[in-house]
């Protein structure tokens, strides 16, 4: 029985049923805003398990956007986006189509802004498609217990890093960090940020409070690896997400968008940690 929600030319999890083509040699052009072969990375939405596509905002900032384009009669205002150049815009083009981020459909979140009847319908489908990818076991998803990332204090899941005098929440730990650029056989690298022959940061205390006039947080001091005192070009290596092979090529284009995340001590608060996990490491006990 086909699934009444999958679209033309999909199978039943909105995954893409077409022939196997040999790849074509793709190349960056040198006015490029962007160092990605594509202009959209596929993925999979960590929440609900449906296809979503990452994009780079003008801020250089990831966004996930509905892999489809919707009528932009039946998206409100606020939620219109666009693609240019392989760059998502927060405006409408004037165009009848528009893109919607996946936030805004994710079943597994609140909705954010009203929607009309044709993004409450579609959401509705994603939330059906969600089910059946966890009723076939196709897709598991992501814990959200805030006690998971205190588990393994000597090595967090995601520890915060500071480089450029800002602060970003890493999708992983920081030696399973990995380059993102395109190797001479077409694949993603497969070394790490982290190199033992690149200088590397060190854990610190620091306040939690970055900006002024914040609103004071339980935890006054978190754990932070600090890169800021790493030369200008180390800590846009780290930016970039690149080996240091990868950075000394700068010819060399990415396959994926850097993982990095702005950290914002408001809505990443279980991932702050108190203490240094070189000292709880050196106790010999976890809290």
């Amino acid at each position: 029985m086909r699934s009444t929600t999958a679209l033309p030319g999909c199978r039943w999890d909105d995954s893409p049923a077409r022939p196997h083509h040999r790849p074509r040699t793709l190349r960056v052009a040198s006015d490029s805003p962007s160092r990605l072969l594509c202009a959209a990375q596929p993925a999979r939405c960590r929440d609900c398990g449906n296809r979503i596509a990452w994009y780079t905002r003008t801020n250089q900032h990831p966004i996930s956007l509905h892999p489809h384009e919707l009528a932009a009669s039946t998206v409100p205002a606020p939620s219109r986006w666009h693609v240019s150049s392989g760059i998502a815009h927060p405006a409408h083009d004037g165009t009848s189509w528009c893109r919607v981020p996946h936030r805004t459909l994710c079943p597994a979140h609140p909705a954010t802004v009203p929607l009309t009847a044709q993004l409450a319908d579609l959401r509705r489908h994603l939330a059906l498609r969600t089910r059946r990818l966890l009723d076939t076991g196709a897709f598991t998803p992501h814990p959200t217990d805030p006690e998971a990332s205190h588990a393994t204090p000597c090595r967090p899941a995601r520890p915060v890093v500071q480089l450029l005098y800002c602060r970003y929440l890493a999708q992983y730990p920081l030696d399973d960090i990995r380059c993102v650029a395109q190797t001479r056989l077409r694949h993603r690298c497969t070394h790490p940020v982290l190199s033992p022959d690149a200088p590397t940061g060190t854990w610190t205390l620091m306040s939690a409070t970055l900006r002024h006039g914040q609103l004071t947080l339980p935890a006054s001091e978190m754990a932070i690896h600090d890169l800021g005192q790493l030369p200008y070009t180390e800590q846009l290596r780290w930016r970039a997400q690149r080996c240091p092979l990868h950075a000394a090529a700068s010819q060399a284009a990415d396959l994926a968008l850097a993982e990095w995340e702005v950290f914002d001590p408001l809505m990443h608060h279980s991932h702050m940690h108190p203490r240094l996990p070189t000292a709880i490491h050196h106790r010999g006990r976890s809290k």
